[in-house]
């Protein structure tokens, strides 16, 4: 069995390399770095002020747009916030979850061969609505307009003006937003 040690060591300095960061003051920033965003995380988490919310994830670097609503009991990478763009228009339900990355950590086979750690930039276009307990997976690109239905894992972008949903998202309808 690999050292546990060794597995943080690992996770440490990739995401010190990610935040450019280097030797024994770069480990403290990045712990103060980290430990601010887990606070404002909390503090965001629970409360069903969407103004408020919106303003402490903007202030851990998450890009929101204009007239959006988030939810209580968000949660928004913790490691990664600044890759996360949510455009104007978007609704985030409760207990929603927004990866930019995804790490193996524990198994280090795994991390160094098919599953490296993946960083990559989320966006959720205007007019999308995240509905209840969706999952959005790093890299994805959630289209205009677009509705994820209650409880959908998301690992692949999402096209405008769609409905999708299950494990994983599909489009189950088109949706016709044309003026009339």
């Amino acid at each position: 069995m690999e050292n546990s040690e060794d597995v943080f060591s690992i996770n440490e300095q990739e995401v010190m390399e990610y935040y450019d960061l280097k030797g024994s003051s770069g480990k403290i920033k990045l712990k103060l770095k980290m430990l601010r965003s887990w606070i404002l995380h909390y503090i965001a988490y629970s409360s069903p002020l969407s103004n408020f919310v919106i303003n402490i994830q903007r202030s851990r670097g998450v890009i929101i747009g204009k007239n959006c609503h988030l939810s209580p009991y968000v949660l928004i990478d913790l490691v990664y916030p600044g890759l996360v763009k949510i455009e104007d228009n978007v609704t985030l339900g409760s207990n929603s979850m927004i990866f930019a990355h995804i790490n193996p950590t524990a198994n280090l086979k795994l991390k160094k061969t098919q599953y490296p750690r993946k960083i990559a930039q989320v966006i959720i276009k205007s007019g999308a609505v995240i509905n209840p307990g969706v999952i959005i997976t790093a890299g994805v690109t959630i289209g205009k307009n677009a509705i994820v239905s209650i409880g959908s894992a998301v690992f692949e972008d999402v096209p405008d003006n769609c409905v999708v949903l299950g494990n994983p998202a599909r489009v189950v309808k088109k949706l016709d937003l044309e003026e009339k």
